[in-house]
């Protein structure tokens, strides 16, 4: 609270609540500022309560199930599997209400005043809250936006909730698809794919682009939509869905494909074709605010050009990930406060998409690292070729590692597979402490584990490999 407790006067006001707005406002608060945070509709944003944690209790369920399936194989009888989706969703929000009211108790124990309501920012310093006992006004002289995004719903695809859904609808059914179309994949619309395919039903991915999961390394892409085909999805790449004929218990898409447009009936589709910023209604334009294709044009320390004003996580620039958002937050609370934090960097950020087989990425791809004008070494591993990935039962998968042939630096890493998600740190790690591949080299990596392979991998791209 203020030191004032009848003043609605703070040092920071940050307004959103999500994985970037609730860091930004608990570091702020720990480092001795007064602060208030505004949230217009639940603690812990999308990513607590409609995104990165509910998609991760479905998809956790779907593994098991899938992994009950395969019983056999691992000496264990199991007998009439199946699955109660209404309660694999109920386990999903159960998880997210459980972090939500987490995210409570941590603003009352840094002390920050929360206020929930809609805002708007009427001028400089500012901040107007429309909340159901009518309108507070606040003011700071630093304001952090942290809005966040929603989903992008193109024209003549829009949401209905019956049977096109957003990723919303996707988390919360009214029904077990039979035939569903995903439209779009990135790590959202995958992720979704591979859910609803585990569980039974027949999914169709399209893609506009040439490949699936188009921002990773090509050679992780084109393993990926080989083991989605092999579960039994269908992808179409290059192809892009014009319209969609609704009636009440099927949806006919009209898909252009190689320049021919098809039709394909569906009983479910799930749009998942990017975000929009959460821009609107905020008043930014009058505060001089730029805005690029609804996200708020920042600088590398989040700043918009407007003194006191900063913008982190999905409103501002890419890459759109909780984890980035959250580091952004204290960056920002860390410079109100006087220090010298260094900027997020991008292109050290781990994206992580949590399909089946799951893929993670950070630093450059391939092809990228060529473009910009690497001569590189390139290292790669099966996941056949380790012995945990086999005792799993999980052997198909891969890392691969990029180096600078001039300095040895680890330009990118690219990896498919069991729990690669997990893996990837060590990779992180690794590039921000600027290290070479002969300390990869020479760090131990312990037996028997899925690390292993990020060991080999590196040797590999120096001609060392030992299991291959």
């Amino acid at each position: 609270m203020p030191a004032d407790a009848n003043s609605n006067s703070y040092d920071v006001i940050v307004v959103g609540a999500g994985p970037g707005g609730y860091v930004a406002a608990i570091r702020a608060a720990q480092l001795g500022k007064n602060v208030a945070i505004v949230e217009r509709e639940h603690l812990g944003g999308i990513c607590l309560n409609w995104g990165c944690i509910p998609t991760k209790a479905l998809l956790r369920s779907s593994e098991v199930f899938h992994l009950m399936g395969r019983a056999k194989e691992f000496g264990l009888s199991a007998a009439k599997i199946d699955y109660d989706l209404e309660a694999v969703v109920k386990r999903s929000r159960d998880v997210a209400g459980q972090l939500s009211g987490g995210i409570g108790h941590l603003m009352k124990k840094n002390k920050i005043a929360v206020v929930m309501g809609a805002a708007t920012l009427p001028a400089k310093g500012r901040v107007s809250v429309k909340t159901d006992k009518g309108v507070t006004e606040l003011t700071a002289p630093n304001i952090v936006l942290a809005t966040g995004a929603r989903a992008r719903e193109l024209p003549g695809l829009e949401a209905d909730g019956k049977r096109v859904w957003t990723y919303k609808h996707a988390l919360s059914p009214p029904h077990m698809p039979k035939k569903l179309l995903v439209i779009g994949s990135g790590a959202i619309g995958i992720e979704f794919a591979s859910f609803y395919n585990t569980l039974g039903a027949e999914t169709t991915v399209v893609e506009v682009m040439d490949r699936v999961l188009p921002v990773e390394d090509a050679e992780i892409s084109k393993f990926a939509k080989k083991q989605f085909v092999k579960q039994g999805m269908k992808i179409m790449e290059k192809s892009m869905v014009k319209k969609l004929d609704r009636s009440k218990d099927k949806v006919v898409a009209h898909i252009e494909v190689g320049g021919k447009v098809e039709t394909h009936e569906f009983d479910t589709i799930i749009s998942a074709v990017g975000i929009v910023g959460n821009t609107e209604d905020l008043g930014l334009e009058k505060l001089g605010v730029k805005l690029d294709r609804s996200h708020v044009v920042v600088d590398a320390f989040c700043r918009t050009g407007v003194d006191g004003l900063y913008a982190i996580g999905d409103i501002a620039a890419p890459p759109w990930l909780a984890h980035k958002a959250s580091h952004e937050g204290v960056m920002v609370a860390e410079m109100i406060a006087g220090q010298k934090p260094h900027a997020v960097r991008p292109e050290s950020i781990a994206g992580c998409t949590y399909c089946t087989p799951q893929v993670a990425s950070v630093g450059y791809t391939e092809a990228k690292a060529k473009e910009m004008g690497f001569e590189i070494k390139v290292g790669r591993f099966p996941f056949i070729g380790n012995g945990k990935a086999i005792a799993l039962g999980e052997a198909e998968g891969m890392v691969k590692t990029i180096f600078d042939a001039k300095t040895g630096e680890l330009l990118g890493a690219h990896m498919i597979g069991a729990e690669v998600t997990e893996l990837i740190q060590g990779y992180v790690v690794g590039r921000q402490l600027e290290t070479t591949e002969e300390d990869l080299m020479q760090a131990v990596f312990p037996h028997p584990t899925l690390s292993e392979m990020m060991h080999e991998s590196v040797l590999d791209a120096y001609g060392r490999v030992i299991h291959m």
